[in-house]
């Protein structure tokens, strides 16, 4: 075999610590205040079609407090001032930064919201009970993971899954978008997977990152459900013997083509879809800790080039930062107005809509700015990234192609949920994101220049 001269090797994005798994139950009791859709006819779940699961990872270096990602099925906060009730409690329980936590909603559209009781909602009496509930199972489960670290890598490899279109559609009847399948734009399709080896190679936890909106079940559904999230991990936890997190990502304008139905079939049917796509991309990864290494030329019909693996240095190094911005809102009126009109309301589905301003009005005050809140975390090669915002995909894409030689992991709804974070030129339209929205014209684009930066300033601190 000849030599040649160097070329680079191929290698995965990759970390190097001691971390720690551990799941529980979350389901909440049949009977619940369920209600996600203004056009549903019920309020309360009345059957579970999969259960509700709260996975915790461990990341801990030697030299640094350890990180807490947490994959939980659930929808989204009702308001901030909930989740920072929440959070305060779960923080100090098992003492841990703001900065060193990620709670990350799958966003299912098929459980509770994540609010305080209100008295006159049915099923209601069962939210405060359930809550406290996941409080202590997170608690628990974090102190879980905790106690039983060990050695291992995380790398990461990138691939794509069909499921994810775009969503929103020109009404063929009116001067609006609608917010269902565009058969004619091309969505972001790019699935993310991080794999973790223990010094034994053994698989011991997978995370798929992908885009797309778990809205396969609506308002003809009345079972608890994580959506198409439960037939993923179950079809990769087949494979892996490991258990399987879901990282959301960055999908205001992502969704299923076929979504808005109650047969909870569809949704494990789009599970399945997704869990064979990351298990495709599990079986072409490298072996664990190694690259593919040009050895030279064999010269046989044809000038062969061999590669071959060899062992590589993975980087022990996690950093955990958070950025925090100012962006614009919109000039709503208040939230005793808000509440007025919805008292007055004879619509069922206008006074959801009314019900949900109400309490993101609540959420974010009478300013005419909010702090944002984006949190970055360093895994060794690969970057974490995310808001409590619904981004559109145009978001991670664009973060993506600022960073091309490693993985970014782009996350929506992480450490609480408060609304869509739409494109400048959306704001001409009438599209659901944008009048869902509190945040004024050129608040993606905020937060997009905000992200870039943070994440630059972390590596050139490392």
């Amino acid at each position: 075999m000849t030599s040649q001269s160097a070329l680079p090797e191929y290698q995965h994005s990759a970390s190097r610590g001691r971390f720690g798994i551990a799941r529980a139950d979350i389901t909440p009791p049949v009977g619940v205040y369920s209600r996600c859709w203004g056009a549903a006819a019920h309020d309360t779940a009345d059957s579970i079609h999969r259960p509700l699961q709260l996975t915790v990872l461990v990341l801990a270096s030697t030299a640094e407090e350890p990180l807490i990602l947490i994959d939980a099925d659930l929808g989204w906060w009702k308001t901030p001032g909930v989740y920072q009730k929440f959070s305060g409690r779960l923080r100090e329980a098992v003492q841990v930064s703001d900065g060193n936590l990620i709670f990350a909603l799958t966003h299912t559209h098929a459980g509770p919201p994540l609010m305080e009781p209100d008295d006159d909602l049915p099923g209601s009496d069962l939210l405060g009970p359930w809550m406290e509930q996941l409080l202590s199972t997170a608690i628990a489960t974090i102190k879980q993971a905790r106690g039983d670290l060990f050695d291992g890598v995380l790398e990461w490899a990138e691939g794509q899954c069909g499921l994810a279109t775009i969503r929103d559609l020109p009404d063929p009847d009116g001067d609006r978008f609608l917010c269902g399948f565009q058969p004619a734009a091309s969505a972001d399709r790019t699935l993310l997977v991080g794999r973790l080896t223990d010094a034994a190679e053994t698989v011991r936890a997978t995370l798929s990152n992908y885009a797309c909106h778990p809205t396969t079940l609506a308002w003809d559904n009345t079972a608890i459900s994580p959506d198409y999230i439960g037939a993923m991990r179950e079809t990769i936890e087949q494979h892996t013997s490991a258990p399987a997190l879901f990282l959301l990502g960055m999908c205001g304008d992502l969704a299923p083509r076929h979504q808005y139905v109650g047969d909870p079939a569809v949704a494990d049917q789009h599970g399945k879809e997704l869990g064979f796509a990351s298990l495709s991309i599990l079986e072409g990864m490298n072996k664990a800790a190694s690259a593919l290494s040009f050895q030279g030329c064999m010269e046989s019909g044809a000038p062969l080039a061999v590669w071959r693996y060899a062992d590589t240095a993975v980087s022990e190094l996690m950093n955990a930062q958070t950025v925090r911005i100012q962006i614009p809102l919109k000039d709503w009126p208040s939230a005793e107005e808000l509440e007025a009109e919805r008292v007055q309301c004879t619509d069922r589905a206008l006074e959801e809509r009314l019900r949900r301003k109400r309490d993101i009005r609540l959420g974010i005050g009478d300013g005419d700015s909010w702090e944002l809140t984006i949190w970055i975390w360093q895994l060794g090669d690969a970057i974490l990234v995310g808001t409590c915002c619904e981004p559109y995909s145009e978001l991670q894409q664009a973060v993506r192609t600022e960073f091309p030689e490693r993985s970014v992991v782009c996350m929506n709804l992480i450490n609480g949920s408060i609304g869509y974070l739409p494109p400048a030129d959306l704001y001409d339209h009438d599209v659901y994101p944008v009048w869902q929205t509190p945040f004024e014209r050129g608040s993606l684009e905020i937060v997009r220049e905000a992200m870039i930066s943070g994440i630059r300033h972390v590596l050139n601190q490392a």
